[in-house]
């Protein structure tokens, strides 16, 4: 048989089957650069108005992880494809650079010298260190793909981030939302500094689980009133009983709490009386192991208030007071109160004007005053108080619980409640916490919709926000305190006229640490005198502002201030960790200081986890760095990764995983590479119009659109998942599957400029620019490399895909007609059933050696003639034929899923045409034309295409 290869109109492409990912990758990116495709992108965008994305600022001390990557993948899409919608939309990247993390380092590194550097030195070290961190995690950034404007990224160390920073606390101090007390909070003994209730953690911890006796005070008057509830009981025997995990905060124990509502009762066992929870009482006995108990006499809690126990070792009493906090779910019913070690606690102390004692250092040791547990830290103490109880004979009962107990974020360490001088933005003043949960349930969108409810139970049920720490590293709270009393001045206007230095100093903040206290009370509204004790002796705060405040006022810093942005953001997105973090402390600075939130909806996604659903962790060793995924697949295949998944769920990653997604981009590059081999000799002239297609045509075209409209909605609900589905689906069926292979016989042995041919070409060309423009946000190196083996007609005036404004969809097919061929494609699927048996058998060899007899009902028949198509295209078969379903023949196939259907198979008669490979009668000899057309065995259809007789 002659070869006639040469005669046919084969894909013709330098794009590449095989896409070395890992080699063109950073030559892309040096494309990119040069060309300066981001810019190119938001030029071309803009019709639609626009879009907002607020990156939120990742710590900048180490390298970036999986959760990073995935994180702004998801940002980069979101961008890409909003600009690619029409909406101008920029990314302004940014980077979180104050803290305790970055100081812990610079301390580390400098060892015993840095507890003797002055804090400009060791804030040096800590910019240094952020900005060697910055570069790394910037050039991890651009190695995914990720656009953005990364020369000039914000950065919370920035003069001019740190005066916006400071100018958010003046304005809350202008409006009296600010104040300094004494209370307890989250304190960790490692970072010796104050916690915020987003810098906590609650994981599985072992503590001392005691049982201890109050005995009841034996004064004249707690008599009186002992005796007026429980007739004939000896108070002197009588003790009231506490539960407690903390056997440290018993020192400083000022109070005994019971519910008001709750029964108690006063139990008499083993020669004494105890008075405890009626519902507890009889778990109790077993626990102290009592053998021969019984209760004397009741008393409903609101009746103990004003009964007088003493402590269990120190001489001073512990009142019985009420609170609505204590529980039944564990203990006694009475609840050990110690006002400066727990929050209920210290709403009590205050209530009832307890002492609010907290006698230890920053290091969680107690001071010399404390009687018997000096020098020791909290955890040396619990069991020294537990050995001075029972030498006392005040234990009941001790063991050990394993239960949830915070733990700082960063040091992982357990941490305790401890109540210090620290600096807070009030929830009730100017209703805060109101306006919050107004902005929550009605301003704004929450994706996935359950963060509405986790967000706003956080701020319906979150203490005051403690914005002070103790440490070096940040942006300083602009306080002077006065020396006699320790009363803070911090007036707007001063504290303004002192962050105006901010902007303007080369090191920002730094300023307030260079400053003497003469040159701060130079600066106007600076006080002359202290307003509460009349000295003039001040000293400046050495607080600074919590991080969450820092990385919280970023919509003051950027989204109001980059010509970039606008306020309020269409979009804030974070893991689903950051509704205690960074949406809840930018909520709260904004409707504290605009009356609004700083964005229009908030998307959240979830953790990485390896293919079993576990936590990532370095002592597993299922820990995945972006740079191996990098290294073995290239970074396209791990944002095809992030956008294969359903990301608002924890996300998983393994190599099976990888695997699978490898083979599902080969399928999406070869389709692509088969849509440019098939375009390379056509133009924008030889485009058919739509209304001119061919029938099959036509239906493809909807097929694509059809395609399109799906990705777009998908890109607009921020569904990665159905795009990128969406898009393998449409590569592997609609068009490899189905179209693609349909049009094969055409593409290839029609006439090159013939209407059969142009018309396939015609919707090849708009699936190609449509499926690039889809792919771009997601699969970005690719589109782009696709995007540059355009055959020179076709590739519009842009110098990157990004750019690309894909042709208009064309107007949806109607319903009947619609209808018609999808029913075309369910008998298409019926036939190729039909065949396979035949092909099997060898009765007949390929398709094409096949003729067809569809046996079908009137109405199947008039559905499948109204499509207009060539069946023996559709079937890809040597010829079909439609005829009447009562005519069938006893052996006909009968259809399994079309309904009125049965298919006869038999061998086409006639010759097989060397070029085309169909059987058909008219195959015949044919003479060579020159060259370039041998002699050979040829139907008519292709002599006609070839030019020869």
């Amino acid at each position: 048989m002659s070869d006639y290869k040469k005669t046919l109109h084969l894909p013709k492409t330098s794009f590449p089957m095989k896409a070395n990912l890992k080699q063109r990758e950073p030559e892309m990116l040096k494309r990119w650069e040069e060309a300066n495709a981001y810019e190119a992108m938001v030029q071309a965008s803009g019709a639609e108005g626009e879009y907002v994305l607020h990156d939120g600022p990742p710590y900048a001390n180490g390298h970036i992880h999986l959760g990073t990557a995935l994180n702004k993948v998801l940002k980069d899409i979101i961008v890409k494809s909003r600009n690619m919608m029409g909406y101008a939309s920029q990314y302004v990247p940014g980077w979180d650079c104050h803290g305790l993390p970055i100081e812990h380092k610079v301390a580390l590194e400098l060892k015993e010298k840095g507890k003797v550097l002055p804090p400009l030195a060791v804030r040096k070290r800590c910019r240094d260190y952020a900005s060697k961190f910055l570069d790394i995690q910037r050039k991890e950034f651009k190695r995914l793909g990720v656009m953005g404007v990364w020369d000039n990224p914000y950065q919370t160390m920035n003069p001019s981030y740190e005066a916006a920073t400071a100018g958010e606390l003046a304005k809350f101090m202008g409006q009296g939302s600010v104040a300094r007390n004494k209370k307890p909070i989250h304190w960790c003994l490692s970072c010796q500094t104050a916690l915020a209730e987003a810098e906590v953690e609650y994981a599985p911890h072992k503590s001392p689980s005691i049982y201890v006796a109050f005995p009841m005070d034996t004064d004249s008057e707690n008599s009186e009133k002992f005796n007026a509830l429980f007739p004939g009981a000896d108070i002197e025997k009588t003790s009231a009983v506490i539960w407690t995990t903390t056997p440290w905060t018993i020192p400083d124990n000022m109070a005994v709490a019971a519910h008001p509502e709750f029964e108690y009762v006063l139990v008499s066992a083993d020669g004494a009386n105890y008075i405890v929870a009626k519902e507890l009482v009889e778990d109790l006995a077993g626990t102290f192991g009592w053998k021969d108990w019984s209760v004397q006499a009741e008393a409903i809690g609101e009746k103990l208030e004003g009964l007088v126990a003493r402590h269990p070792f120190f001489d001073r009493l512990s009142p019985i007071v009420l609170g609505l906090h204590v529980t039944l779910e564990a203990g006694t019913g009475l609840v050990h109160t110690a006002p400066g070690h727990g929050r209920e606690d210290y709403d009590t102390g205050l209530a009832y004007g307890l002492e609010i004692l907290s006698p230890m250092d920053d290091c969680g040791r107690f001071l010399e005053s404390v009687e018997h547990f000096a020098g020791l830290n909290v955890w040396e103490a619990n069991p020294k108080v537990i050995e001075l109880l029972e030498s006392k004979g005040r234990l009941l009962a001790q063991s050990r619980v394993e239960h949830s107990y915070p733990h700082c974020w960063r040091c992982k360490e357990p941490v305790i409640f401890r109540a210090t001088t620290q600096w807070f933005i009030t929830m009730e003043t100017n209703d805060l916490r109101k306006k919050a949960l107004n902005a929550i349930d009605n301003d704004v969108r929450w994706i996935p919709s359950w963060g509405r409810e986790r967000i706003h139970n956080m701020v319906a049920n979150r203490p005051d926000w403690c914005i002070s720490r103790q440490r070096t590293w940040g942006v300083p709270i602009v306080a002077l305190l006065c020396e006699a009393c320790d009363e803070a001045f911090f007036d707007q206007a001063w504290v303004e006229a002192v962050v105006s230095h901010f902007e303007t100093h080369e090191r920002g903040c730094d300023y307030w640490f260079e400053a003497e206290i003469e040159e701060l009370l130079k600066l106007p509204g600076a006080p002359k005198a202290c307003p509460h004790c009349g000295a003039s002796k001040w000293k400046k705060e050495t607080d600074i502002l919590d991080v969450w405040f820092d990385s919280g006022t970023s919509f003051a810093a950027v989204v109001e201030k980059r010509p970039e942005c606008r306020y309020p953001a269409d979009l804030y997105l974070e893991g689903s960790d950051q509704h205690r973090g960074w949406f809840h402390s930018s909520l709260l600075a904004s409707v504290g200081n605009r009356g609004q939130a700083p964005y229009k909806a908030v998307l959240t996604h979830g953790y990485v986890v390896d293919g079993e659903g576990k936590k990532q962790s370095k002592s597993v060793g299922n820990v995945v760095a972006p740079q191996e995924i990098i290294d073995q697949y290239g970074a396209e295949i791990l944002r095809m990764w992030v956008a294969s998944v359903d990301y608002t769920e924890d996300v998983r990653i393994s190599e099976e995983i990888m695997s699978r997604l490898v083979d599902a981009y080969r399928r999406i590059r070869n389709t692509t590479r088969y849509l440019l081999g098939n375009l390379q000799d056509f133009t924008p002239e030889d485009a058919v119009a739509d209304a001119d297609l061919l029938p099959l045509d036509r239906y493809a075209l909807e097929l694509a659109a059809r395609s399109r409209r799906r990705n777009r909605a998908g890109y607009e609900n921020y569904e990665f998942h159905r795009v990128f589905h969406n898009i393998h689906n449409a590569c592997v069926t609609d068009l490899s599957a189905f179209y693609l292979d349909c049009v094969k016989d055409r593409l290839y042995a029609s006439r090159a400029d013939s209407k059969e041919r142009r018309s396939a070409q015609t919707v090849l060309w708009k699936t190609l620019l449509w499926l690039l423009a889809d792919m771009a946000p997601i699969l970005s190196f690719t589109a782009e490399e696709a995007f540059g083996h355009l055959p020179d007609a076709l590739r519009p005036d842009i110098s990157t895909v990004f750019a690309l404004q894909a042709p208009e969809l064309p107007e949806p097919l109607d319903g009947p007609e619609l209808e018609a061929f999808e029913t075309l494609a369910a008998v298409r699927a019926e036939v190729t059933k039909a065949i396979e048996p035949h092909r099997k058998s060898g009765h007949i060899g390929h398709s094409l050696s096949a003729v067809v007899t569809l046996y079908a009902s009137d109405e199947l028949r008039s559905t499948l003639e109204s499509t207009g198509a060539d069946l023996t295209e559709v079937f890809i078969v040597s010829g079909a034929k439609l005829a009447p379903l009562a005519d069938a023949p006893a052996d006909a196939t009968e259809a399994e899923d079309v309904e009125g259907l049965k298919i006869a198979v038999e061998q086409a008669s006639g010759e097989k045409c060397e070029r085309c490979w169909k059987t058909a009668p008219d195959v015949a000899k044919r003479e060579a034309v020159g060259e370039e057309v041998p002699e050979g065995s040829m139907c008519s259809r292709c002599a006609t295409a070839v030019g020869t007789k």
